[in-house]
Formats: C-alpha cells, structure tokens, sequence
C-alpha cells in the first residue's frame, strides 16, 4: 500500500427504503474502511475512481446491508434479512434513503454509475495529458520545493554510486515518499545512469483497486510530473492493445487517473534524468491471487504472453528499461491480518528475503513459485509487475540496493516492507 489520501471533508453521514429507483441495489467494488465520526463507529466508503466529490460514510451497524446488496435482493427483502439475521427492524425510510445517497454519489453498480463512468473517462482523455494528482498533497508540487526533497533523500543515500548504462531494469517502491524515501533514492541513485540513457521507458506497476484478477490496462495519455510531461509511446501502445484486444486493453483506463503506483515512480524518473522527458509505456496490472488460489502459472496466462511478446517485438529497436513499481509484503490489522510482534516481523524479514532472492536471480517461476508455496499470505503487491518485468528481462541478475519495513499503522501492528532492486 502506498499514498492514502485522507479525506478533504468531513465525510457526509449517510442515514439510511424502498425505492422502485432501485429495484435490485448492487454496491460496486469500493474501498471501505473503517472511520469514526463525532464519537462513532462508521464504514467509510471511497470511490477509487473518483466519479462524484461526495463522500460517504455508513454505521457500522449498517455494514450487513452493503453486504446484501449484491445485486440478487430488492430493498424488502434486504430489509427482512436483516431483521431475520440481527433480531433489527430498520427504521421506516432507512434503506431509501441509503439507496438513494448511495446512487447519488455513483456507488451502486447501475446505469447512474456507468453513464458517469463514460463521462469521466471522456473528460480525462481529453485533457492534453495526466495531471499529477497527488503533488501538493503527497508530495510537493512546486518544482523547486520537490527538487530539494529529492535532493536531500538522495544525499542520504551517500554509499550508493550509479551502475553502468547497460542496465536494463529496475524495481522501485511506490509508497509514499515519506515512508520510503531513502530506499527510493538508492535504487533510483543506483540505475541514474540507465535512467539517463534510455530511449523508452515501460513502467509497470500495481493496480491497486481493479476488481479483475490478472487485468492488464494501458492509456494513450501522457504522464505528467511536477517537472514536466513524460510523453507515452502511443506507437508501443499500438501494437500492445492490438495484441491485448482494444476492450481489454483500455476496460480499467479511468484507473490510471488516481493510481498512485506509476505517478510516484515517474517522478523520480523525471528527476534522475535530469528533468528531460523520456518516452514511457505505462501499464497497470491487476492482482495475480487467481492464480495463486488456483494452483496455475501466469506463464500459461494467454494475455499475459500476448503482452510480452507484443512488448519485446515493438521495444526491440529501442533501448528499453524495464520498470517494475512495487511495495512487498503487507501484515497486520490494517491488512486484514493479526498484529505484529517483533518476532512476527524478523520472520517477515525473512520470507521476504526468499522472495527477494529469486528476483535477484532474475528467476521470474520461481519468484512467482516462492510467493505461491506461501499462499501470499503477506500480500505482496509487487507479484505481478515484478514478475511481468523479469519476464521481459530474460536472463537479469539483480542487485538488492534497499529494504525497509514501514510502519502501516499508529501501533505499528501493521507493516509495509519495500526494496528496490537493479538489474544492471
């Protein structure tokens, strides 16, 4: 997990009928977490696509309706599980009045929510480039102000000296500079060189909130930074949404426009070159937990393949890096898991450093397999543009250049761990 925006209100308190409106509710995949408000217990629901600046927060007492809205159940009958299931009769007018706010902000899966999703997209493909949406809030957004914060994590990094131009790949974080600042430096001060030299740059990173397992999305949009425009390789991006199929090449597009993964790391592209723009194929990718779950390789994945090889034959003229944005594991409450003692982390540390051993072998299986014998059980974000970039990397020995573990809670229960690897 990287950059978590807070929210720039107070979140408006839904409270909670039945509305032909809404004959069958379905809530879209959201991220929801847990919030308080004014002393009490909420689930606050974020839209990662951002389609409406209304933010809402629901009781937690409520959270078993977000739950039976899936689609399958009109308003009465979610009312008459409820009180089946919790001995709780709803307030009359409640589950109206959440259907109705709810729908308001786009966050049923309905015709509201798709009619404004083509409208977003629309307006952000007519923007003359991808702005960058978290300068001024994660990071700065005056060129001046970032060049000294970038500076001063790279005078950190004193040991590091740059590799060869040769390299031909990277994995860089893409937590928050805050956290990560100094592993950032040293993996970005270790491949300056291969920054500079390169002529095309494929930067590969998480897609956090797509609710399609193994999704792969490109853009036409150019990337901004505080420092520029980074230009996207419109004809590498030709020839990969031929391969991939346009509908499933652009399906998760409006993604691009708040995922934080690609926007960090290009920053400190833009930087170590100098400031001078490069051009990039920038490319999200989705969880690869279908395929840990079901015993099955990416490798046997036909989009996958199609996307590599499509890669390699419109880069081949080029002098590529390879770029994989990437956090490692994820533990502790805020993940889901049971809190963390120092014990528990020395043995994170140490799953982590048989992952990291196989990326350094360049060994893209057994990175893949390594994960896989775990179960990923420590929700390793990085899986698949990692893998995707050894992959595209072939034969690459790697060179571990930082690692961190990042506190992820007040308690510090919760952990990110996060390295940065080259492969020069």
């Amino acid at each position: 997990m990287g950059y978590r925006p807070r929210p720039k209100q107070d979140p408006l308190v839904a409270w909670m009928t039945l509305s032909t409106n809404h004959p069958l509710p379905k809530l879209r995949s959201l991220d929801i977490r847990p919030h308080h408000y004014d002393g009490q217990p909420y689930f606050f629901l974020r839209d990662n696509l951002e389609l409406s600046d209304k933010q809402l927060a629901v009781p937690q007492a409520l959270g078993p309706v977000l739950l039976l809205a899936d689609g399958t159940r009109d308003a009465a009958r979610i009312e008459a599980e409820f009180l089946m299931q919790y001995g709780l009769r709803l307030p009359h007018g409640t589950l109206e009045q959440l259907f109705s706010e709810l729908d308001k902000a786009f966050l049923l899966d309905n015709d509201n929510y798709r009619r404004a999703k083509v409208e977003a997209l629309d307006a952000y493909r007519r923007q003359p480039h991808r702005p960058s949406t978290l300068a001024g809030s994660s990071y700065p957004a005056d060129p001046n102000e970032l060049r000294q914060w970038l500076n001063d994590y790279l005078k950190a990094a004193e040991d590091v000296t740059p590799a060869h131009a040769t390299g031909r790949g990277l994995l860089s974080p893409h937590i928050d500079y805050m956290r990560g600042g100094l592993v950032y430096a040293r993996v970005w001060k270790r491949a300056a060189e291969m920054a500079k030299a390169a002529d095309l740059v494929v930067l590969i990173g998480t897609d956090h909130f797509s609710d399609e397992l193994g999704s792969l999305t490109l853009t036409r949009q150019h990337y901004a930074t505080p420092f520029g425009v980074l230009p996207t390789a419109l004809d590498v991006v030709d020839q990969v949404e031929a391969a991939l199929g346009a509908e499933a090449a652009y399906r998760g597009e409006l993604r691009h426009r708040g995922e934080h993964s690609l926007e960090l790391v290009a920053v400190w592209l833009h930087y170590m070159r100098g400031e001078k723009p490069v051009e990039l194929v920038p490319i999200l990718t989705g969880s690869f937990q279908r395929f840990v779950e079901s015993g099955a390789s990416p490798s046997d994945d036909p989009q996958l393949r199609a996307l590599l090889d499509a890669l390699t034959r419109a880069t081949a003229s080029r002098n590529v890096l390879i770029v994989a944005s990437g956090d490692l594991s994820h533990v502790g409450p805020a993940f889901g898991g049971e809190p963390l003692d120092q014990i528990a982390k020395k043995e994170l540390k140490l799953h982590d450093g048989q992952v990291i051993e196989q990326m350094r072998a360049g060994d893209a299986d057994g990175f893949y397999s390594t994960l896989q014998r775990l179960g990923d059980r420590n929700n390793v974000c990085g899986l698949s543009p990692v893998y995707l970039t050894l992959k595209l990397l072939g034969d690459a020995r790697g060179e571990l250049t930082g690692y961190d573990i990042c506190p992820a809670d007040e308690k510090n229960t919760s952990v990110v761990s996060v390295g940065g690897v080259v492969f020069a």
